[in-house]
């Protein structure tokens, strides 16, 4: 075993705990819990962090020397480290246990997917010539944290459910988290399409060819579009939006996993 795939395998053990420990903290209600779980998360992202280093530094052993962003393997092991990034970068703002717990927990079952399924593909190899440009690196790297963004507004799209309508404050504060989230991952995915587009053009001669993830994207971007006029213009708030939001990171994931796994066209090798 690779000394990344190592380093990897202990950051999914210290998800697992990190779940574990969330879960306890909430059922029980043990607020002593706060210190040691956020200092086990920021020491869990550092593990994760340093994964994905030794990968890309065994990337360039083996002479290809490239970024660990280039199929889905890595993509899910990024995609679980944005959302971690997220909750981390949030804290201050947005944090709560269960916001912490789903976060977590999400980032468990990408880890563990990445690591345990047979189906995936967990190798170094060679990039196609498609793949051979540094807006690789632009595009994918804006996308996931945009996804990030978005998995965090529909955490607290769910929470706003589950909140009774007497906790007003509680409400208004689910919905502040959920609108700025969207606005922030609206942006970073507004930067993937078009960072997306240049690298189309690039290397395939063209910014648009309605290929079915860029269509999905396409209608992702809608969707929250459309969210953030609503909010904006205050003809959508509470539930009302906290629902669109969570269509809005269905569309994500059927853009991330449903178009990779149902459809095929230019970005099939993902």
């Amino acid at each position: 075993m690779l000394l990344h795939h190592k380093i990897l395998a202990i950051t999914t053990i210290l998800y697992l705990l990190l779940a574990f420990l969330y879960l306890l903290s909430i059922v029980g209600r043990l607020e002593r819990l706060t210190r040691p779980i956020w200092a086990i998360t920021y020491c869990t992202f550092a593990a994760h962090t340093l994964g994905l280093l030794m990968r890309w530094i065994e990337s360039y052993r083996l002479g290809m020397g490239h970024v660990p962003l280039t199929n889905f393997y890595e993509s899910l092991l990024f995609f679980a480290w944005a959302s971690v990034f997220v909750l981390i970068l949030t804290k201050r703002m947005f944090a709560s246990n269960s916001v912490g717990f789903s976060v977590v927990l999400f980032s468990l079952v990408l880890m563990g997917y990445a690591s345990l399924s047979p189906s995936v593909d967990q190798r170094i190899r060679p990039l196609i010539p498609a793949l051979q440009s540094n807006w690789l690196h632009i595009h994918v790297f804006t996308c996931f944290m945009g996804y990030a963004f978005f998995f965090l507004a529909f955490v607290s799209s769910l929470l706003m459910f589950s909140t009774s309508n007497s906790g007003l404050l509680a409400q208004r504060r689910l919905e502040d988290v959920t609108y700025r989230s969207t606005l922030i991952g609206f942006l970073m995915l507004t930067a993937g399409i078009l960072s997306g587009a240049v690298w189309a053009h690039y290397a395939w001669g063209a910014y648009w060819s309605w290929d079915p993830k860029e269509t999905w994207s396409l209608i992702t971007w809608i969707i929250y579009a459309i969210l953030l006029h609503a909010r904006i213009t205050r003809r959508t708030r509470g539930r009302a939006m906290a629902a669109l939001s969570i269509v809005g990171f269905a569309s994500v994931l059927f853009t991330y996993l449903g178009v990779n796994f149902l459809l095929s066209g230019l970005h099939s090798y993902a």
